[in-house]
């Protein structure tokens, strides 16, 4: 193996030597919530597998190679004994050339290794592992399969709910994401203060929750007045109805202690075409595209989301992306490596913000980390006749091709944007010290880069979310 791809490898064995790590202490969980959790998922097995006979050949032997699994799930204690990763890494590697190649019986061998050796309970290596291998048992089903059907369960909405609100509330993440892009948006907005009729129209392609946007609405309302007030205009794409109303609820419910704010919200469904987007003359339009692009499901989608908000004609458009490696990641091994470094990284970032034991980190890992990760690996190998792949985690050099490419011109973020993502860190970061620039070592760090047109933040040495401004030529 190249020095360069052990170098990897060692990277993603991440926190399993931290000094901070809590050293041969065993921690035992007799919760309700865990306990349900198994309980649940005993019984979807056992319904499946009520009559073993049955199930011959392939099927027998996987139904085999998850009793292996239902064996990891039932473990309830937390071994933090000083262990290596890496031969871990390499098993998974190895597992996931053998699914690739449809090496059945030599992808069986090595799944049942890896749930032998992996908890969801386990140090981040182990748990992000354990996710990995459902990933890869699931490909090597078909989607009709029961077993598949069990391996994929969706999280319902409310555990998808609880679980993003933990993550939004412990870890920098997403408010990193928001708080720069607002201040993006904010100074957009001042400077066309004189003739925009102090109006704000946000488009945002992805209002998921409406988390993003009350840190907005105070940063208005700090300049306004009850004489001189501020009209905010957000018209959200979201997912279904019932999303899209608890997000106009929940936004309408806080701007209301703002009486200085004129707030209106508009909730569409994904798909469908804006209609009155110039309803004030003059308004500022921002087009908001948080971690929406790379979910699209070819370049093609993409192009015509680009066209279509260049046709806005927007002051300002912001992009957050998760990023990704350094090479095109066309074959299923290489976006496999791509997706494992990335959230082998946001596991171990975990460790900074909640301890090993707690209920929070289990329910982000299940029901939002687990659960990207699957659909990632059974989702993204579908290339049509031309060759165009599905897009995820890319280089940010790739979307700034893309931007240019759409008549968008890159904005020079502001050192307000760079000074409050370092606030931010500074007030979120608990164990690691920051690291500021292009510094490496241990925890979060916060990084100017594109002649500052973008503000990445990262973990350890890795690049994880960055955010980028444009205009429109």
């Amino acid at each position: 193996m190249e020095d360069s791809e052990e170098d990897e490898l060692l990277n993603l064995s991440l926190s399993v030597n931290r000094e901070r790590k809590k050293k041969g202490k065993i921690i035992t969980r007799e919760t309700n919530n865990n306990h349900n959790h198994h309980h649940h998922n005993n019984n979807n097995f056992s319904m499946i597998c009520t009559n073993r006979n049955s199930y011959e050949g392939y099927e027998g032997k996987i139904f085999r190679l998850l009793q292996m699994r239902e064996q990891m799930l039932r473990k309830t204690t937390l071994n933090l004994e000083d262990s290596n990763g890496l031969p871990l890494i390499h098993l998974l590697l190895t597992t996931a050339t053998s699914v690739d190649e449809n090496n059945f019986d030599s992808s069986l061998e090595n799944l049942t290794d890896l749930y032998q050796t992996v908890s969801l309970t386990g140090d981040s290596v182990q748990r992000v592992v354990a996710y990995f291998t459902d990933g890869l048992t699931a490909k090597l089903l078909t989607k009709k399969s029961p077993f598949y059907e069990m391996l994929m369960e969706e999280p319902t909405t409310d555990e998808e709910f609880l679980a993003f609100t933990d993550l939004y509330r412990v870890s920098p993440y997403y408010q990193f994401a928001h708080f720069t892009a607002n201040q993006a948006i904010l100074e957009t907005f001042e400077k066309e203060e004189e003739r925009n009729n102090r109006s704000i129209h946000v488009i945002d392609f992805d209002v998921s929750y409406g988390f993003q946007w009350p840190s907005l609405i105070q940063s208005l309302s700090e300049k306004a007045t009850s004489a001189n007030r501020i009209s905010l205009r957000i018209t959200g794409f979201g997912k279904n109805l019932k999303e899209l109303q608890e997000t106009e609820s929940r936004l309408i419910n806080f701007s209301k202690s703002f009486v200085n704010i004129v707030f209106e919200f508009q909730g569409l469904l994904r798909g469908s075409r804006i209609i009155n987007l110039r309803k004030k003359k003059n308004e500022t339009v921002a087009v908001n595209l948080v971690s929406y692009l790379n979910k699209l499901t070819c370049l093609l989608k993409i192009s015509d989301t680009l066209g279509f908000v260049h046709s806005l004609n927007p002051s300002i458009v912001v992009i957050v992306e998760q990023e990704g490696s350094k090479n095109p990641s066309r074959t299923f091994l290489s976006r496999f490596t791509d997706t494992l470094h990335y959230f082998a990284a946001m596991f171990d970032s975990l460790d900074d913000c909640l301890p090993l034991e707690s209920i929070e980190r289990l329910r982000i890992e299940k029901k939002f980390f687990g659960k990207e990760i699957k659909t990632m690996l059974n989702n993204y190998d579908v290339v049509d006749d031309g060759g165009v792949d599905c897009a995820k985690y890319e280089k940010m050099e790739t979307w700034k091709v893309r931007m240019e490419n759409h008549g968008f011109v890159g904005m020079k973020m502001s050192s307000k944007c760079l000074i409050q993502a370092k606030l931010l860190l500074k007030m979120r970061t608990h164990y690691c010290p920051l690291q500021f620039e292009e510094e490496g070592g241990g925890g979060f760090r916060v990084s100017e880069r594109d002649d500052g047109k973008a503000i990445s933040l990262g973990w350890q040495n890795r690049f994880l979310l960055t955010v980028s401004a444009w205009q429109s030529l």
